[in-house]
Order: structure tokens, then C-alpha cells, then sequence
């Protein structure tokens, strides 16, 4: 039995602003300092505090099943893939444009998911489809709403197209989007191939975030 995840609290730390540090990365810096999720992600050796997103929301919606494969998109630094590993088990791809270190049991494609290539990379890697694609690719922030909000639903948008090449049916799709959830031509798409469509926003995702995670279970292949 998985044990739900405790959450590491302690004294607030502040941090002085450095001559050379801007007050911004002084604001990051005590926030990261001072984040429960970050200090329990370190005490527990994940790669990220993102891992207790991806939990909790396995929690709510069991979208793991023993056994099941995976396709994690925009994978890195790895913390979903290894909550996959832990909690699936089966065949798991972890896909990104970054580098990422070696994760035990998982195969690593370095790959831009915009490039037409990617989707036949993949192929080659796993003759089988998939049970679960998932996706917490965002774009860098502007501190443009709207721009950032334009641009992390691409990302959805594009995750969602591999999701319908490459799911069994039956399978899961669990992506990141902005402001509000899904819309428009993606929640569209995703309700004409899934039979159900939820929105879920994880405690682990920062209160100030407008990040929020579309689960859309039953692919219909």
C-alpha cells in the first residue's frame, strides 16, 4: 500500500537581499527556502517537489494501474517519471529538449515534441501503445498573462495530439493548463476522443500559480 506523502513544515526563514541579487530572486529564493513541498522533496530524495503533484493527483483519480506503461512529455528533471516508475511500473519514455540525468528502469529520449521526428522516435523506442501520456510542460513565464496563458495552452494542445496517436484505449491523458482549465478546440478534442474530462488543482501546486491539470480519462481509440 502506497502511504500518502507527509508534509515537512518548520519555522519560516528569511533571507537578506544580496548587493549583487535582485529583489526578485531574493523573493524566489526565500520562497524556495520556505516551501514545505521543496523541503520534502529533498528530505525524501525526489528530483523535484512537481512529484507531489503528479501524486496527489494519482491519489484522487488513480491514473496508475500496476503494470500500466507510460509516456511522460517534457519529463525533466524526472520527478514524474519516477513517480510512474514507482506507482506503474510498466515500460515508461520519458521525452524532453533538455538533458536529463539517467533514471533506473526508464528509457530517456532527448527530443523536441514540436518536431515531427519526435512522434517516430517514440515508435521506435515501444512497439506498444500506451495507458497513461502525461504532460506538465509549461512554457517560460513573460509575465504576460496572456502570453504565457497562450502559450503553456500550445503545449497542451501539442501533448494532447500525442496522446490520441499514442494511448490504448481506455488510457489516460494528465497535462498542465492555465487560467481556467481547458477550452476551446482542445477541450473539444479531448471530450470528442475521452469519456470523461476533470479539472484538478493539486495542493502541491503553488496557491499564486494559475496552473491547473486536465485528467481526461477512457481514450476511445
Amino acid at each position: 500500500m502506497i502511504k500518502k506523502e507527509k508534509i515537512f513544515r518548520t519555522t519560516k526563514e528569511v533571507v537578506k537581499t544580496a548587493r549583487r541579487r535582485k529583489n526578485s530572486s531574493t523573493r524566489w529564493l526565500q520562497r524556495q527556502i520556505n516551501d514545505p513541498y521543496v523541503r520534502q522533496a529533498q528530505a525524501e530524495g525526489k528530483r523535484s517537489r512537481a512529484a507531489y503533484k503528479i501524486i496527489q493527483i494519482d491519489e484522487k483519480f488513480n491514473i496508475f494501474n500496476k503494470g500500466n506503461s507510460v509516456l511522460d512529455l517534457g519529463a525533466a528533471p524526472g520527478s514524474w517519471t519516477e513517480v510512474a516508475l514507482e506507482r506503474a511500473g510498466g515500460i515508461t519514455i520519458a521525452v524532453d529538449i533538455l538533458e536529463m540525468d539517467d533514471i533506473k528502469n526508464a528509457i530517456i529520449l532527448k527530443a523536441d515534441l514540436s518536431d515531427e521526428v519526435s512522434s517516430d522516435l517514440i515508435k521506435k523506442l515501444s512497439n506498444e501503445k500506451f495507458d497513461v501520456v502525461l504532460s506538465d510542460m509549461a512554457a517560460s513565464t513573460t509575465g504576460h498573462k496572456q502570453t504565457d496563458h497562450i502559450r503553456t495552452q500550445a503545449l497542451a494542445e501539442l501533448a494532447a495530439l500525442y496522446a490520441v496517436e499514442f494511448l490504448k484505449p481506455g488510457g489516460v491523458f494528465c497535462a498542465k493548463v492555465f487560467q481556467g482549465g481547458t477550452h476551446g478546440d482542445l477541450l473539444n478534442d479531448l471530450k470528442s476522443n475521452f469519456k470523461s474530462i476533470k479539472h484538478f488543482k493539486p495542493n502541491a501546486s503553488r496557491k499564486e500559480s494559475p496552473e491547473t491539470y486536465v485528467i481526461a480519462k477512457d481514450f476511445k481509440g
